[in-house]
């Protein structure tokens, strides 16, 4: 059974699904069939996490070819302090992607994604960075599957330079290949090369670049809750009249027809300043970390 070659570790909403969509279209690279297994992660997945079990871990490569590499995507590979040293035991010789945007326009998504999905219930952003401290408690956590309470941690996820030193040290800064999303958006075909040219398979092929994970809200919550967090009784209705081969196309049409793209609602100028100063000297470290002038996200 093959085992992974390569991971994207995060960050979180800075562009990670493009380009695991991206790297799944060349026909050398077999992208895991799940995104966010988050298996290495032993510091946030809670005990009882199906994901915990490397068999099932390494069912998400079953269809790879001998001539392909593989690879998989979990977003907060970055944030765990377990994940880095977990992968290089498994696989010494793995390369790292990891991606960052604008930290500000970074958890603005995020909290709307958190909110989409359910994970979050504190609507406005101020008031979800003033929760945290009860959150660390065990407190005001939303209700449902949050699978780990930490990606409600806003203010620690952007620590992005000590997460990042973290993988230099354990596997070398030859290693691992950092992507600013401002240079995906704006020259994809060429981050894309460069990031085929970093993975060692050709770099003649292009995808398409189709806008990915783009920002969303449900139409209706409750039917959200269903898709997401499914009673019993409707389990077993869709086992009686979905065969199974059928049962998650069915499910991604409903999740589907649930949504609507539509721009973010703006943050209001006094949060908008609360994250510029929160996050400024996490982007002047991480800025001096890669050698490479980031000051405009936060000036």
């Amino acid at each position: 059974m093959r085992k992974p070659d390569f991971f994207i570790i995060g960050a979180p909403r800075c562009g990670t699904t493009a380009m695991y969509a991206y790297l799944a279209q060349h026909p050398d690279v077999f992208m895991a069939s799940e995104k966010e297994s988050h298996h290495f992660a032993t510091d946030l997945l809670p005990p009882d996490d199906p994901q915990r079990s490397r068999d099932a871990y390494l069912e998400l490569f079953n269809g790879a070819r001998d001539t392909q590499i593989v690879g998989e995507a979990s977003v907060y590979y970055l944030f765990s302090k377990e994940a880095a040293r977990n992968i290089h035991a498994f696989n010494p010789a793995a390369k790292i992607i990891v991606q960052f945007r604008n930290p500000v326009e970074m958890l603005d998504s995020l909290h709307s994604n958190m909110m989409y999905l359910g994970r979050e219930n504190i609507s406005d952003m101020g008031e979800a960075l003033d929760a945290e401290a009860d959150r660390k408690a065990g407190r005001r956590i939303p209700p449902g599957d949050l699978r780990f309470v930490q990606r409600l941690f806003y203010s620690e996820i952007i620590k992005w330079a000590g997460q990042l030193q973290r993988y230099f040290d354990i596997f070398g800064r030859e290693a691992v290949h950092v992507i600013i999303m401002d240079d995906l958006k704006a020259e994809p075909a060429r981050v894309y090369r460069e990031t085929l040219d970093f993975l060692g398979v050709r770099a003649s092929f292009e995808p398409s670049f189709n806008v990915v994970n783009a920002n969303k809200r449900v139409r209706s919550r409750w039917f959200q809750h269903l898709l997401y967090r499914p009673p019993k009784w409707m389990r077993l209705i869709g086992r009686m009249l979905v065969p199974r081969g059928r049962r998650a196309a069915v499910i991604e049409r409903a999740k589907a027809l649930n949504i609507e793209h539509v721009r973010r609602q703006p943050l209001s100028p006094a949060v908008r300043e609360r994250l510029r100063a929160m996050c400024a000297p996490e982007v002047e470290k991480l800025g001096a970390l890669i050698g490479r002038d980031l000051s405009q996200w936060t000036r």
